[in-house]
């Protein structure tokens, strides 16, 4: 049981992992590096650097790394505006002001 949880938490460790990359860059890329990347050329509309960033680690590690920076960018605006994540995630996304169960 033990070698199978240690084998996976191999795999994950191993996909998280930076690979090279293989601009102009030589050294590694960690998850953070490329999720700030990738967001930052998509909101600038940079096919170029979106496809560069999305190659510098596994879909996966860069799936974590977009939703870490979105929980971050959230409650940062969250204590700016002095109001909840939840209301600044819904004002981002253009979503109506949500209601408690009793309909206010």
């Amino acid at each position: 049981m033990f070698g199978r949880v240690r084998e996976a938490c191999a795999k994950f460790v191993g996909s998280v992992r930076a690979e090279p990359g293989t601009g102009r860059d030589t050294r590694p890329h960690n998850l953070f590096e490329a999720a700030a990347v990738y967001v930052s050329a998509r909101a600038e509309d940079d096919q170029e650097r979106v496809e560069e960033a999305a190659a510098w680690v596994p879909p996966e590690a860069l799936s974590f790394g977009v939703s870490e920076l979105a929980c971050r960018a959230v409650l940062a605006l969250a204590r700016e505006r002095g109001t909840s994540p939840a209301t600044v995630a819904r004002e981002l996304l253009g979503l109506p002001a949500a209601t408690d169960a009793a309909g206010r």
